[in-house]
């Protein structure tokens, strides 16, 4: 079978040419820079598009790599929240594994946030509260969903979703299940990364020596 190289692939490319990021404008803090950021990301943001939508990328035993899209659901206490099935390929690499990278990319504003810290789960508490402010359906999702598990079909699971919707009815209340619940990311380093001409693109990285320290030390790198 030959290589899939669609005839304009070489040729596909943007000028970035929206703004800089310079030292003198950066805040000292970088949880604070990335919330001068977010918010700037919220501003004009496409329809379609999620800015909360972050790559993580976790690695277990055997060194393999993993990434996927996840949802940031929050930043608290200086860490960054995110909520997922605790038996996934992902809970179990973390369970071997607690440093973990973070990506965000803002493409309408040509920006992108690198993050790269360790993982821990957040209370059961803070978790069975933010299941229950979702939707009903994602609820009942995370019940059916044995993530990254085999299974026999489509068909077999959806049967599965429509039992547990006899199980619970409307109006009451669908526990929380003990494989599903909250992660939170102490950052150690933030790379903030901004589109220019030439593909001189501006990086500012911040790091600092332990998570307790808030002395953040930011340097210039080179595109």
């Amino acid at each position: 079978m030959s290589d899939f190289i669609p005839p304009a692939m070489g040729q596909m490319r943007k000028n970035y040419s929206l703004g800089g990021l310079h030292e003198n404008d950066a805040k000292s803090d970088p949880l604070v820079q990335f919330q001068s950021w977010f918010e700037e990301a919220l501003e004009d943001v496409p329809s379609w598009f999620e800015p909360n939508a972050m790559t993580l990328s976790t690695s277990g035993p055997s060194g393999d790599i993993t990434s996927r899209i996840v949802l940031l659901k929050g930043v608290e206490e200086k860490k960054f929240l995110f909520y997922t099935n605790y038996d996934s390929t992902k809970g179990s690499q973390m369970r071997a594994n607690p440093r973990v990278s973070l990506c965000l990319f803002w493409p309408h504003c040509q920006r992108q946030v690198r993050i790269q810290g360790t993982v821990d789960k957040v209370s059961r508490e803070m978790s069975e509260t933010y299941f229950h402010s979702r939707p009903r359906d994602s609820q009942l999702g995370a019940h059916v969903s044995q993530q990254s598990s085999v299974i026999d079909s489509r068909e077999a699971m959806e049967s599965s979703l429509e039992q547990l919707k006899a199980r619970y009815p409307e109006g009451t209340q669908i526990p929380l299940p003990e494989n599903w619940g909250g992660y939170a990311v102490t950052p150690m380093s933030f790379e903030f990364w901004q589109g220019r001409p030439s593909r001189l693109h501006d990086r500012l990285v911040y790091k600092r020596d332990n998570a307790d320290s808030n002395d953040w030390v930011m340097q210039r790198l080179s595109p």
